[in-house]
């Protein structure tokens, strides 16, 4: 548990649509909060500037989309890359999680709730951002956005 930090919010990086949840520490949980758009990858900016002010949180997770035979994808760097605008940008301490199959487990959710299948019109990137969070929650590891990823899965020379 995360317990030097009271509040987090968390996130689902996408390029065209950025999943958003707020979380606490003292129950370990979060919600979803609204999708952020984004364009080819830029996201809306003054609007995650709004969530930040609104929930002040004590710091952001990024969820990093590893393949899962452990690569490195174009989108786990392009996730870290988000995260370490989001710490330049807004100061807060940003850490990144591991996120492999929180969207397919979102989808799982969003069917048992009666959701359909047309996730443009009802997507789950919220509730993959829950998940990230909850799951950043329960890990004893914090890992700094600005960990390069080779280093952290243990392959290849450092990004640059």
């Amino acid at each position: 548990m995360q317990s030097s930090f009271k509040t987090a919010l968390g996130f689902d990086f996408g390029t065209g649509r950025i999943g958003v949840a707020a979380g606490q520490t003292v129950t370990a949980t979060a919600k979803p909060l609204n999708t952020v758009n984004a364009r080819d990858g830029i996201p809306d900016w003054d609007a995650l500037a709004a969530i930040i002010e609104t929930w002040q949180p004590d710091c952001l997770v990024v969820g990093i989309p590893v393949n899962m035979d452990g690569s490195i994808s174009d989108m786990a760097r392009r996730a870290r890359k988000f995260a370490n605008r989001m710490h330049e940008r807004f100061g807060h301490p940003c850490f990144l999680m591991d996120e492999r199959l929180t969207t397919r487990e979102a989808k799982q959710i969003h069917y048992a709730a009666g959701g359909g299948s047309n996730f443009r019109k009802e997507p789950v990137d919220s509730i993959a951002a829950r998940l990230i969070l909850e799951d950043w929650f329960s890990t004893t590891q914090l890992i700094p956005s600005h960990t390069p990823l080779e280093t952290l899965y243990g392959i290849g020379q450092p990004e640059r």
